[in-house]
């Protein structure tokens, strides 16, 4: 078996790791001490894995991680803007927390949509969110969450769109 030497920027410090070259992403930043990416279905249907890999959320078990040499990766952990902290508190204040496994996988999800700079809707948000299993909320609160976002605060992208209820 071939080993790879891999560099990556995970969460804004840079981390080498030998891995097999069909080693996954969540793998990967797992093995790095990263908690939040749950790998769960292993096949890119529950999005529990979700992490950004540059503006771009990607499932890490579908990611081989040798292809994102030279990356920046971020998981949950590395959420630390205002952005982030604003989708937290209304992840609480909607209750789109119960069980908390689906959770970092659809807060990275909502946070690229956010980002988008486009303007949402409830059924924009639902479609964006559709790649994302959660078995217990039901996800009416973290529809709620995103759109209190969205509608509270707009956020401006650098094509100078914003975010719009």
């Amino acid at each position: 078996m071939m080993n790879l030497e891999k560099s990556i920027v995970l969460n804004g410090r840079k981390v080498a790791l030998h891995t097999e070259h069909r080693s996954s992403l969540g793998d990967f930043v797992r093995e790095c001490g990263t908690h939040s990416v749950h790998l769960a279905c292993e096949h890119g249907v529950c999005g529990a894995c979700n992490v950004m890999v540059g503006s771009r959320c990607v499932r890490s078990c579908l990611t081989l991680a040798h292809s994102c040499e030279g990356e920046s990766i971020t998981t949950l952990e590395g959420l630390q803007d205002d952005l982030a902290q604003r989708l937290r508190t209304a992840f609480n204040a909607h209750h789109a927390l119960q069980c908390g496994f689906c959770t970092p996988g659809m807060f990275m999800s909502a946070y690229e949509l956010l980002n988008s700079g486009e303007a949402l809707d409830e059924t924009r948000v639902r479609e964006h969110l559709a790649g994302n299993i959660c078995r217990c909320t039901g996800y009416q609160g973290i529809v709620e969450a995103v759109l209190s976002v969205a509608r509270s605060h707009p956020i401006t992208t650098s094509s100078g769109s914003g975010v719009q209820p």
